[in-house]
């Protein structure tokens, strides 16, 4: 190597070194928004990245870990790979290409590329839209249960993932896998959390 171009990478090094961490954590942070980093069973790179957004736009971390942090979409996706026969699989591709489509027509992108207000948006909008999930008795519907659609029902199985998990079973809901004397009739304050199980 000439000193020329020793001189130069010199320069080069020196330059790099003075971009401040905050754009390099910026950068890096804006990198990884948009990478997928488990390889999906069943759904496609972008179905993929659109079910990880979705999870951690419903259930985002705070001082609790969010959805992805526990692996729900993970989760949904191992779900529609094994519970689902060929035909609900083929539902499920129809209405993430169509949700992605109505977010492509108000925003011009996809729901992963958006940012945190737009997704906001395209999730409200969807809430008063979506049908309700009929009552229930212990569990059993009351009435006729008419369809509830693709983002009641996605954010129902992401709930339900999410509060089912190890992590969230264990450290953020009240567990207690012996539990000890039946205390019928106590105070909610005495409990503290939700019980896990």
């Amino acid at each position: 190597m000439d000193r020329r171009t020793a001189l130069k990478n010199t320069a080069l090094l020196g330059s790099t070194a003075a971009i401040s961490t905050a754009f390099l954590g910026l950068l890096q942070s804006c990198q990884q928004e948009d990478r997928l980093t488990w390889n999906p069973k069943f759904l496609s790179t972008d179905h993929a990245k659109l079910v990880s957004a979705l999870v951690d736009t419903i259930l985002p971390t705070t001082d609790t870990p969010g959805g992805v942090d526990v692996k729900v979409d993970i989760l949904i996706d191992l779900l529609y790979a094994k519970a689902l026969d060929q035909e609900a699989q083929a539902k499920v591709v129809q209405e993430l290409d169509l949700f992605n489509e109505k977010c492509r027509s108000k925003f011009g992108k996809d729901f992963h590329q958006l940012n945190g207000d737009e997704r906001n948006s395209v999730l409200e909008a969807e809430e008063a839209s979506s049908p309700q999930f009929g009552g229930s008795v212990w569990g059993y519907p009351v009435g006729k249960q008419e369809a509830v659609g693709f983002y009641r029902s996605f954010k129902s199985m992401a709930i339900m993932g999410y509060c089912t998990s190890e992590e969230i079973g264990k450290n953020v809901l009240n567990y207690d896998p012996v539990p000890g004397e039946f205390l019928p009739c106590i105070p909610l304050s005495d409990v503290e959390k939700v019980w896990s199980l």
